[in-house]
């Protein structure tokens, strides 16, 4: 086992889905693209509710791809923030899988996703204050 596999998840669960066959190449291994879009659509969820309104994806920081995805593989993409600026939100996600039959995760691949706040006209705005829990 990888150490990988002894830890769990940082983050909220932001986005489950399943690798599907239209979304391998021939060696039945997922597009790389494939897996940085649901990493974009889970950090955009995030960044969203952070931003309470319109957001848009100005920025990949940085992209690390640990371990190849597999058709059928149920993957769940995790949201930390790291930083508010005025107008930005630096996401980090990451992706693992969770075995069917076991329930063990493994982290699949992990990056940087940066975000800036827009109002309805597309220019950006200023992102609200936290709310206090």
């Amino acid at each position: 086992m990888t150490d990988d596999e002894h830890k769990i998840p940082e983050g909220e669960l932001a986005l489950q889905t399943i690798a599907m066959p239209g979304d391998a190449n021939g060696n039945g291994d997922i597009f790389g693209g494939w897996v940085v879009s649901q990493m974009d659509l889970a950090a955009g969820v995030t960044a969203r509710k952070r931003a309470r309104g319109r957001v848009a994806t100005v920025a990949i920081d940085a992209m690390t791809f640990l371990k190849p995805m597999k058709v059928g593989d149920i993957i769940g993409c995790y949201t930390t923030i790291e930083h508010v600026g005025r107008s930005s939100i630096r996401i980090a996600v990451e992706v693992w899988k969770t075995d069917d039959f076991s329930s063990l995760q493994m982290k699949l691949t992990e990056g940087i996703f940066t975000f800036v706040a827009i109002d309805d006209q597309g220019k950006s705005r200023s992102v609200p204050s936290a709310v206090a829990s």
